[in-house]
């Protein structure tokens, strides 16, 4: 088993929660509130929400990433209606068939080098539009941060919310590295969300120092009036809902958000510019956040990962996918590029 004690890369999931994100949880478990949302707590966090996002904006806590999800396209789709979204999006491959389960929807996915789908690649798909015999486009998904790592620019996501606008579809983001993303980008959370006609977002906080929960984010109102309803049917109503809503109000505080994507954001870049000299090591997507993804010998992946354990992305290329978190340290860095070049040398 590979030691814990050295911090690893395979993902911001395996890192611990924030220091002030676990006072915050102590500092909330005192005497008994009402249940399910109905405390001082979560009305506090949701004043906190509307401070950084604008007034009106609506949220509700959810226990993880894929029920943040589902209930956010269960929002904006009907049984009958299809999901556009890019083919490495988590929706489609890694939420095993929840999101089609909980909708009744068919998933439409987008070939992409980067991560990213743009206007040209959706128009061709709503020749579809009132054909009977066919799944409705409704909505699109994109991902902010997307799966490989890359960012869209503000300017990317106004053409895809104006034209999906433009044709009565909803546009629904899937902000598991939101935070990552602004940090990258320079830009506010509204920036990137609200102020670029995202309709609804999927407010990641596990990946950004936070135990567990999940935020779904409603800009458009109308989205809102039957959605306690479904958060509840798709069983991802907490009942202690104040252990979710304090951290997050405590991510909000002080940008501790930004200091957490910011640090992790930064650790990638070191470690990117610590091997992207060395032989053999190929990064094959842009280092926009936290996440690197590299081309590596075939032979010396095992042997690497039983020692600093990672996942492969592309068995085909023999790319793997390294994570920096809030908590990662140059000296994991150091430590981290010691053993590459050892296994390097031994090809």
């Amino acid at each position: 088993m590979v030691s814990t004690d050295r911090h690893g890369f395979a993902s911001d999931n395996n890192s611990g929660a924030h220091p002030k994100i676990m006072d915050a949880i102590i500092k909330a478990n005192q005497g008994h509130v009402i249940a399910y949302g109905d405390d001082p707590y979560t009305q506090s966090a949701c004043k906190k929400f509307e401070e950084v996002f604008g007034k009106g904006t609506q949220v509700y806590f959810v226990y993880n990433g894929t029920g943040a999800n589902v209930v956010s396209l269960q929002a904006i789709t009907s049984s009958f209606n299809a999901i556009i979204c890019a083919q490495t999006a988590h929706i489609n491959e890694d939420e095993c068939g929840a999101p089609e389960k909980f909708t009744g929807c068919k998933l439409l996915t987008l070939p992409s080098s980067d991560g990213k789908i743009r206007v040209k690649q959706v128009e061709p798909l709503l020749h579809i539009l009132g054909n009977e015999h066919h799944a409705q486009p409704c909505a699109v998904s994109i991902t902010q941060a997307t799966e490989l790592g890359t960012v869209y620019r503000p300017e990317e996501i106004k053409a895809i919310t104006t034209f999906a606008h433009d044709h009565g579809m909803r546009v629904h983001m899937d902000g598991a590295r939101i935070c990552n993303a602004a940090a990258s980008l320079g830009l506010g959370l509204r920036e990137i969300t609200r102020d670029v006609g995202i309709d609804i977002l999927s407010f990641g906080g596990t990946k950004n120092g936070l135990m567990f929960g999940e935020a779904v984010v409603i800009f458009d109102t109308e989205l809102a009036r039957d959605f306690k309803f479904i958060r509840k049917q798709s069983t991802q109503l907490a009942s202690k809902m104040r252990f979710i809503a304090v951290q997050f109000e405590t991510l909000l505080s002080d940008e501790l958000w930004l200091e957490n994507a910011r640090h992790a954001n930064e650790m990638a870049r070191l470690l990117a510019n610590e091997i992207k000299d060395i032989p053999g090591v190929e990064i094959t997507q842009s280092v926009d956040i936290n996440a690197l993804f590299v081309k590596l010998p075939r032979e010396i992946i095992p042997r690497l990962q039983e020692e600093s354990f990672f996942y492969v992305w592309d068995e085909g290329q023999s790319i793997v996918r390294w994570m920096t978190s809030f908590d990662t340290t140059e000296e994991d860095i150091e430590a981290f590029v010691k053993l590459l070049k050892k296994h390097l040398a031994s090809v």
